[in-house]
C-alpha cells in the first residue's frame, strides 16, 4: 500500500520548470490585478470638518479619451452605476449643471445635488474637473476629478468627494460612503474609457 501512496521523485530540471511556471503565473496574475487595482483613501476636505473619501486607478487609455468620459454628464447613470439619476440642468458659460441622485447606506437614503462643473484645467500638469453643489439634501457636496497623463497610450485618474449632511452622521461612515462612491466613479470610467479606446483603435 505504501508504495502506492509515495509520490514519483521530481527530477531537479522538472522541479525548476514547474519554479519557474509557479512564477511567471503569479507574475501575470499580479499584473492583471495591479492594471485594474482600485485604491482607496481620504484627504483633509478644506471647507468641511470631515474628511474628503478618494480613490484612484490606472487606466489604459489617453487622457483626452479619460476626460470625454469624465465630462460626459448626460451618460453618468451608464457609466457609473453609482448614480441612480443624472441629468444636464443648465449651464452657466462654459459650466455645466448636473442634476446627480445617488444612493447610500445601502439605499437606506438618498443624496441629491445640482452640482455645477467647471470646464477642465490643467495645473502642475494635472488636468482638473471640479463640481461644487449649488442646491441639495446636503449642506456640501464637492466633486474633483484629476487626470494624469502617463504616456500615450495609459493616463491615471482620481476622484475625490467631499460630503457634509445635515444630520450629525459619524464622520467613518461618511468617509466610507465618500470612499465607495468615488471608487465606483472611477471604475466605472476607467471601463468606459477603455472600451472607447478600444473601439478607436480597432
Amino acid at each position: 500500500m505504501k508504495k502506492f501512496l509515495q509520490s514519483a521523485p521530481i527530477s531537479g530540471a522538472r522541479l525548476r520548470a514547474r519554479l519557474l511556471l509557479s512564477i511567471l503565473l503569479s507574475s501575470l496574475a499580479a499584473g492583471a490585478t495591479e492594471a485594474t487595482k482600485i485604491e482607496r483613501y481620504e484627504v483633509k476636505a478644506p471647507h468641511a470638518g470631515v474628511p474628503a473619501g478618494g480613490a484612484r486607478t490606472k487606466v489604459v487609455a489617453p487622457a483626452g479619451v479619460v476626460r470625454a468620459v469624465v465630462t460626459d454628464y448626460k451618460n453618468y447613470t451608464a457609466i457609473i452605476t453609482r448614480f441612480d439619476k443624472a441629468r444636464v440642468v443648465g449651464r452657466s458659460g462654459d459650466k455645466t449643471d448636473v442634476y446627480l441622485e445617488v444612493p447610500i447606506m445601502k439605499r437606506a437614503a438618498k443624496i441629491w445635488a445640482v452640482v455645477r462643473f467647471d470646464p477642465p484645467k490643467i495645473v502642475d500638469g494635472v488636468e482638473l474637473v471640479v463640481g461644487r453643489m449649488l442646491q441639495g439634501n446636503v449642506k456640501r457636496l464637492d466633486a474633483t476629478w484629476r487626470i494624469r497623463r502617463v504616456d500615450d497610450r495609459h493616463s491615471q485618474l482620481e476622484l475625490e468627494l467631499s460630503i457634509v449632511p445635515h444630520l450629525p452622521l459619524p464622520s467613518a461612515l461618511i468617509v466610507s460612503e465618500e470612499r465607495y462612491a468615488a471608487a465606483r466613479g472611477v471604475d466605472g470610467v476607467r471601463k468606459e474609457a477603455e472600451k472607447r479606446h478600444g473601439r478607436a483603435t480597432n
